[in-house]
């Protein structure tokens, strides 16, 4: 089944139509940075930094402890840190070591860990020190071996080593302690050993595996996409031609989007390691803390979120700081507010795109044009080279036309191999080539794409759809509204009607009416929400997407 694909005439004359990589494997990708810019910076962490050469140095060092206490080809290895140097050690000793990196997110509690742990048959685990207990406390129930702790201590620069300690006690009450036994091994000893051979394993590109990802699991129980090396260079291939006008082995990389998830990794663990790039880890979303590291460390590319770009916008000392250095930033997770985007570049005369992504395609498949074309308001850009796309009934399952709206197909070498152990759900959305999203979509004459909601999220008031994304657009809109969320609850005349979760701007005031006036004017009566809901806070996932299913899992409980 063959598409049109307008869109490649809007393509820069730099970036190419299709997507270009060589066949080598993301272990294979470190040894290079490591051989041709061994004294190139590839992390920088609170002031300690490491080279591409220490960096493959440390990772093959752990590779050959983990081949020594059992870890085979094909054998699953979790990781549950944050970001930190020692989760990019890991996520490549453990593929040097020729075995399967299983992020793990480490706010999950013991119920999650477990089911995770289990379904992917995971043999050893490297964590935090302030996780031991949650993972300890699971591990008669799963199929884990070996423990390895690590502390964030570990590769602070003097004298911020020494102090960590109490700051630890300071937020968790107590030092953790770890204790040392059989089935445990501490990170700061391995690193101590002598330099051991690993046994280097043959690696097929397009068919072994580097990642199993576990989805955040909104339809039941999370799922585990299986990502292959193929499936990752690719998409990180992509990512490097739309960033035509970066310069390899000169950029500085942002990393705040947790390397847990794929967007974070795709963007820095592999995109840093392909061109050469600092990586400057931040643990956690802090906005004093990241605006104070983009003033210092003058990074250049800030793959992210909109609520971390919200927050960094709303902190009210954000004029202390200077934010020029920032060329490029890509948001995925969410909608993206045109507000949003011209505020932020207004404050670093970089550019702000929005993209879109699922696990299931490592994760993006379509981003905005960064230069030579303006920003197309709502829309999430056009297919990234190589990846093809199209928009389907749900009805017929024919391809619609554009303007019609369908679910979002699409094609290409970053399309998953399909979910670990669960061929049924596999079934359900790879067909005939094409990976379903399960999100609603259409295409405009020129190829842009718009999404218009998720599926399931789709609101049917008095026989209408009402689609949540169209509402919170408009919502941003308010210059009084800093998030939004919108889900539908229960109505005994309409079936469902549409209500709206706000956090406001601090020091902002909005009334129902006031609310309810403004959004009249910009749309039909019938999608205006008819409540309103005031909160400090929204729910979000680790990446910083809005959770509606949350909001209306507790609209259900309420009886509401």
């Amino acid at each position: 089944m063959e598409t049109e694909k307008p869109w490649l005439e809007l393509y820069p004359k730099e970036t190419a139509k299709n997507v270009y990589y060589k066949a080598e494997t993301l272990p294979q990708l470190l040894r290079n940075a490591a051989i041709e810019y061994p004294k190139h910076k590839a992390v920088h962490f609170m002031g300690k930094e490491l080279t591409f050469k220490q960096t493959y140095q440390k990772s093959s060092k752990l590779a050959a402890y983990l081949q020594s206490i059992g870890v085979n080809k094909g054998d699953r290895v979790a990781v549950m840190l944050p970001n930190i140097p020692q989760t990019v050690i890991s996520f490549y000793a453990i593929m040097l070591a020729g075995a399967i990196v299983v992020p793990v997110n480490p706010l999950y509690k013991e119920r999650e860990i477990e089911f995770i742990l289990n379904d992917a048959g995971a043999k050893v685990i490297i964590t935090l020190d302030i996780l031991y207990n949650r993972v300890k406390n699971v591990q008669e129930m799963t199929s884990i071996e070996q423990i390895l702790v690590t502390s964030i201590s570990e590769f602070l620069p003097f004298p911020k080593n020494l102090v960590y300690p109490y700051i630890q006690k300071k937020e968790h009450g107590i030092i953790p302690s770890v204790k040392h036994e059989g089935s445990t091994h501490l990170l700061k000893k391995i690193w101590k050993k002598p330099v051991e051979e690993f046994t280097e394993h043959s690696l097929n590109f397009e068919e072994d595996l580097a990642i199993i990802q576990y989805t955040g699991g909104t339809t039941g129980f999370p799922k585990g996409v299986m990502l292959t090396h193929q499936n990752l260079v690719a998409n990180t291939a992509m990512c490097r031609q739309w960033l035509y006008k970066l310069e390899k082995g000169k950029e500085r990389l942002l990393a705040i989007m947790p390397l847990f998830h794929v967007y974070g990794m795709m963007t820095v663990l592999v995109l840093s390691v392909m061109e050469i790039y600092k990586m400057i880890l931040l643990p956690k979303f802090d906005a004093t803390t990241a605006l104070k590291t983009i003033h210092k460390q003058k990074p250049t590319v800030f793959p992210g979120a909109p609520t971390i770009y919200i927050g960094l916008l709303n902190h009210p000392d954000i004029k202390k700081y200077d934010l020029s250095s920032i060329i490029a930033a890509i948001s995925g997770s969410a909608p993206l507010p045109k507000e949003i985007i011209d505020r932020f570049e207004e404050k670093t005369g970089g550019k702000l795109v929005e993209g879109y992504g699922l696990t299931e395609a490592s994760p993006v498949t379509h981003v905005n044009f960064l230069w030579d074309h303006d920003i197309v308001k709502g829309s999430i850009g056009v297919p990234w080279p190589g990846t093809d796309a199209a928009v389907f009934s749900p009805e017929t399952g024919e391809m619609l036309p554009p303007g019609e709206i369908g679910e979002l197909a699409v094609k290409g070498p970053q399309v998953m191999k399909g979910y670990w152990n669960n061929q049924e759900e596999t079934e359900l959305v790879l067909k005939d080539g094409w990976l379903y999203t399960g999100d609603l979509c259409y295409m405009d004459e020129k190829g842009f794409f718009y999404i218009v909601d998720r599926k399931k999220d789709t609101i049917i008031a008095g026989g209408f759809n009402i689609y949540p994304r169209e509402v919170e657009e408009v919502l941003y809109e308010h210059p009084a509204v800093q998030e939004a969320a919108v889900v539908g609850v229960k109505d005994s005349y309409r079936g469902e009607t549409v209500k709206a979760f706000i956090v406001l701007k601090e020091g902002e005031q909005v009334s129902d009416d006031e609310l309810n006036t403004f959004m009249r004017t910009r749309m039909a009566t019938f999608k205006v929400p008819r409540i309103y809901e005031f909160r400090d806070e929204l729910p979000k996932s680790a990446i910083g997407k809005v959770l509606r299913r949350e909001l209306k899992e507790k609209e259900t409980e309420e009886g509401r």
